[in-house]
């Protein structure tokens, strides 16, 4: 009892502070030391008579001074065995585990540290639940043995037999390849169940790390076995081959197709997909078809674009330049590319927008969107969907099918070999369906952004990213493409073109292309300005230039003749002799009447051509008081007219008509050119003017052209189309346009050089149609027959 009581009493011991490691009791460890104090803490403990010294772990391993707050509180008290000096300074110790001991007090010196230290006393009871700890955890540790091969059987079997519980539990816990941090916790473990059951724990985490490594291990060397089997294989097949002479292709075109793939950058699931099929292939006899099929589904997924794409143009200036440079006018479109380019400088990755260009024919859309690719030095690419019935051909076959391929956009993106080209899906509104798929439902995934990053080709069978494709549709009119469709895109309507733009347009690009085209010089052929004009109103009526592009050429090829025959070495054309190349003129262009006339107002249309003028006439004659309405008339304008009609009727003794004269007088309102249909509100007002002039027997000044929508109550409403109508007006000779008072915004859209020569009047009211259009206006009427108030006159606009 004495004895033990001593021990139990503190003690004061060099300190020798271990990193990364700790020593249990009953263990014989080796420890090289290498610090100074550390090596003169292990020589003081060795001059001492019991050669004892403190082993605690350090709680971090970096700090060469560690002080109290750095030690862990329980450690080992240990007897120095042996000591040997190593080269380099540092000593090799060999020491004994003696006994738990818990930190008291740390007492830093100059030479060594000491440390005040109580043992902890080891508790002696054991009882069935001892027993049935030690017996688990020996049975745990076999198998930790079996499985990790890192422990000596003679280990095994000394550990087998100890019989105290508390050494058990160290000497397996000193075994074990565990943290620190995990068998400093065993350590401070004071009672043996306690200590026994966090080995056992420990253990336990071992053994399925273990297991999971033995699982790994295993699958890793059945792949092996088989990779180097196949291997041995094929290195067989090719002794064999080269034995009999023989070549072995196929051997050869698998590995090239398996090096393919690997530069492909291919999504995993294509690249999975692709080593499928070639596994499959390598399987074939060679000149199977069914070999044939899958090499070409092979050479397909290769060559299609999975990860090249091409640097964009995201200079801003230059891009202008470029569209300005091949285009003339078009201004809307051009703004949302540059707007696409910058937000693209901004923002490093952003889904392609979806553009739909709708226009009249020959107005430039498809040349528009190659200079678009150009701009932004991209690839284009170009389909046609005109005609297309069939689903395949957006989706591709299914490659069960006999001459499979995949569809136009799988095929587009192989020609244009780049996943970020201009694709171009030209007259998408002649388009259909029938018995074999709506290809326009097929095209909602394509055209959506939300979608086409993962567009499914049938004949693929693997997602392919569509997302940075920039994607242009093409189309004559919006009435023909499917609502949702339309509504995936981004709608640009480009209208015809002005004669003004022609004119530039024929001048600036297709006279110049058209002279290299046939050989010719500029000094050789000079045609000017008022030649382009004569040909665009006397030999063309269109929306677009190709027909005017035509005319040109056959002045081209006619210059050419005269010149080849040494007739003349400049051939100048002009207005003057238009006749002489291109024969009689085709058309008529609208003028403005010579003198005021009774019954004529002019009014102004926009027909695919551009805007025209179109003077109505209105008759009087005895009858019954029938409104007849001549010249392919719609059942809008129809009614415009019957509305004007009441309007004319509600207010005729404002108008100073006689009363009663819609019961004893026929109407006839005619508009000429009569095998062309016609259609609109527009002219109501037009209309409504010609049939006063016709009852007031008050003419109608010849320079005044109108335009604008009629109510019952006298109301000018709004029309479309303006910036035609004034051109049109403008062309003819007009000096004065009516315009709604609504339309005042649209005014911007009227070239400068038209508004300086144009006088606007804003209506909002028909008796300010009259007041402008009638020759005295309303002047002469009195102001007591008005049944209603008279509405102040709109100030006229100048651009001076």
């Amino acid at each position: 009892m004495e004895a033990k009581s001593r021990r139990q009493r503190s003690k004061v011991l060099p300190l020798l502070p271990l990193r990364g490691m700790l020593v249990f009791p009953y263990m014989v460890v080796h420890l090289d030391v290498g610090r100074e104090k550390s090596i003169a803490a292990v020589e003081a403990a060795l001059e001492r008579e019991d050669r004892l010294v403190a082993l605690v772990a350090q709680r971090d391993v970096k700090l060469d001074q560690p002080g109290h707050d750095d030690l862990y509180q329980v450690g080992t008290i240990a007897e120095v065995k042996q000591m040997l000096r190593l080269p380099g300074g540092t000593i090799r110790v060999l020491v004994e585990g003696f006994r738990r001991a818990r930190l008291q007090r740390f007492l830093p010196g100059e030479a060594y540290c000491l440390a005040e230290v109580a043992e902890v006393p080891e508790p002696g009871s054991r009882g069935p639940q001892v027993e049935a700890l030690m017996r688990t955890a020996v049975q745990l540790f076999e198998s930790y043995t079996r499985l990790g091969k890192r422990v000596p059987a003679e280990t095994l079997m000394s550990i087998v037999s100890v019989e105290e519980p508390g050494r058990l539990a160290d000497t397996l816990a000193a075994h074990l390849t565990l943290k620190v941090e995990d068998k400093q916790a065993i350590l401070e473990a004071t009672g043996v169940g306690r200590r026994l059951e966090a080995v056992i724990e420990l253990l336990q985490r071992e053994l399925e790390i273990l297991e999971l490594e033995r699982k790994i291990s295993t699958r890793v060397r059945k792949q092996m076995e088989r990779t180097q089997r196949e291997y041995y294989l094929r290195e067989q097949l090719k002794a064999i081959h080269k034995e009999l002479g023989e070549r072995d292709d196929k051997g050869d075109e698998a590995q090239d197709y398996r090096a393919r793939i690997a530069k492909s950058g291919m999504t995993p699931e294509a690249q999975e997909k692709a080593l499928r099929e070639l596994e499959r292939l390598e399987k074939m006899p060679p000149m199977s078809a069914e070999g044939v099929v899958t090499r070409t589904y092979l050479d397909w997924l290769l060559a299609l674009p999975w990860a090249a794409e091409t640097v964009d143009q995201l200079d801003i200036d230059k891009a202008e330049g470029i569209l300005h440079e091949d285009h003339y006018g078009l201004d809307k479109v051009k703004e949302r590319i540059l707007e696409y380019l910058a937000v693209r400088r901004l923002v490093e990755r952003m889904k392609g927008p979806i553009l739909c260009l709708v226009g009249p024919p020959g107005v430039g859309k498809t040349s528009l969107a190659k200079s678009i690719a150009r701009s932004l030095d991209r690839k284009f690419v170009r389909i046609s969907l005109g005609g297309v019935r069939d689903e395949a051909e957006i989706r591709g076959h299914r490659r069960t099918y006999v001459g499979a391929l995949p569809g136009r956009i799988i095929q587009g993106m192989r020609q244009a070999s780049s996943r970020n080209p201009v694709f171009l899906m030209d007259e998408i509104d002649k388009m259909s369906a029938d018995f074999r798929g709506d290809p326009a439902s097929a095209l909602l995934e394509v055209l959506d952004p939300e979608q086409n990053s993962a567009f499914s080709d049938h004949y693929v069978e693997a997602a392919f990213d569509l997302s940075k494709v920039l994607f242009i549709t093409t189309a004559n009119t919006l009435y023909n493409i499917p609502r949702p469709l339309l509504d995936r895109m981004e709608t640009i309507i480009i209208p015809g073109y002005t004669e003004e733009e022609k004119l530039e347009i024929g001048r600036r690009h297709i006279l110049p292309k058209l002279l290299t085209e046939h050989g010719l010089k500029p000094s050789q052929l000079r045609i000017s300005a008022g030649g382009i004009r004569g040909i665009i109103r006397a030999y063309t009526r269109e929306s677009g230039v190709r027909n005017l592009e035509r005319e040109l050429a056959a002045i081209c090829r006619k210059a050419a003749v005269d010149v080849v025959r040494g007739k003349h070495s400049q051939v100048r054309v002009g207005a003057h002799n238009l006749v002489q190349y291109l024969g009689a003129p085709r058309y008529r262009t609208g003028e403005a009447e010579d003198d005021n006339e009774v019954g004529v107002a002019m009014g102004v249309a926009v027909t695919e051509a551009g805007g025209e003028i179109m003077p109505i006439e209105a008759a009087l004659m005895n009858g019954k008081g029938t409104l007849m309405l001549t010249g392919k008339l719609g059942e809008v304008m129809r009614e415009s007219a019957q509305a004007g009609f009441s309007y004319i009727r509600s207010r005729q003794a404002a108008l100073g008509i006689e009363a009663g004269f819609h019961e004893r007088l026929d109407i006839h309102v005619h508009i000429p050119e009569g095998a062309i249909p016609k259609d609109g509100p527009s002219a109501g007002i037009t209309m409504a003017t010609a049939v006063v002039s016709a009852l007031t027997k008050r003419p109608v000044r010849r320079d005044v052209a109108m335009t604008g929508e009629i109510t019952l109550r006298g109301q000018v409403l709004p029309i479309g189309g303006m910036k035609e109508k004034v051109l049109a007006a403008h062309r003819a000779g007009i000096k004065t346009v009516v315009l709604p008072e609504a339309n005042r915004k649209d005014l911007e859209e009227i070239p400068m050089n038209v508004r300086r020569k144009l006088e606007f009047v804003m209506v909002g009211h028909m008796d300010d149609v009259l007041r402008t259009a009638l020759v005295g206006g309303l002047d002469a009427v009195d102001p007591a027959l008005l049944p209603l108030p008279v509405e102040p006159q709109q100030p006229r606009l100048h651009v001076n």
